[in-house]
């Protein structure tokens, strides 16, 4: 198993290296010092298992949950703060470290890891012979509040509240905002499970922000366009056309 701890705090990771290290089944272990240096290793090192702080200066281990791309590593919260609990979970947190943890409790996380890692070894070989796969359902997460986008020069941060609206490319998306375009590599519909009850989709390949529409111009057989308060104009499908218009009625 490779492990990755985010910690902005010295003596914490160094605990949780002590206690892995004492653990069988840890191949590699690696430290990131917050979540925009976790978020950067992430392709790289590419790990079985996040140990994750919550309480970090500018961006929250719940932030950096919601930002890891698809598919994403396991993830066990550490934290001196049990108020985050339901949110954890809610983040498909496999488990809550609450300081001061021992040894035992560390193992117990350490076995569940390795349990979803066992079964998705399993569900991977059943799909590789033609058989379904098991489906996890996905928890959301409105309590996010912005994305970090890893780019060539660095980590950008996205407010969730700045993104106008979301179309996908290939196996990235790109989030529209007034400020550029960044692309994530992540699926829409993950997203839009971490980005809670604001964001609806209206095309298979588009979703947007309900508040930044503004008017709905329709076109033949029941298509249309999203006209936003920015001027852009964002594809509607018939598909979703009623789901749409029913969130619009509802804001107003």
């Amino acid at each position: 198993m490779r492990v990755l701890i985010v910690d902005d705090e010295r003596p914490a990771r160094d605990k949780l290296r002590r206690m892995l290290a004492a653990e069988p089944g840890i191949d590699t272990i690696e430290e990131a010092r917050d979540g925009v240096e976790a978020l950067e290793m992430l392709p790289t090192f590419a790990p079985d298992l996040l140990l994750l702080d919550i309480q970090m200066p500018e961006i929250t281990g719940l932030d950096v949950a919601a930002s890891l791309p698809a598919p994403a590593p396991l993830v066990v919260f550490v934290t001196a703060y049990d108020e985050y609990a339901v949110r954890a979970f809610d983040a498909n947190a496999i488990d809550y470290l609450l300081k001061p943890y021992d040894q035992s409790r560390l193992q117990r996380a350490l076995q569940r890891a390795r349990e979803r890692l066992a079964a998705a070894r399993t569900a991977a070989d059943a799909s590789a012979a033609d058989a379904p796969p098991r489906q996890t359902p996905a928890s959301a997460l409105p309590a996010v509040t912005q994305l970090l986008v890893p780019e060539r020069t660095g980590t950008r941060i996205v407010k969730v509240d700045a993104i106008q609206w979301i179309e996908t490319a290939d196996n990235y998306i790109i989030l529209h905002t007034a400020d550029g375009q960044p692309l994530m590599r992540q699926t829409l519909a993950g997203l839009l499970d971490k980005l809670g009850p604001r964001f609806i989709r209206c095309h298979r390949r588009a979703a947007v922000q309900v508040d930044c529409i503004a008017s709905i111009v329709n076109h033949d057989k029941g298509d249309g366009e999203l006209l936003l308060h920015s001027g852009a104009c964002v594809p509607l499908s018939r598909q979703y056309r009623a789901d749409v218009v029913a969130r619009i009625a509802d804001n107003t």
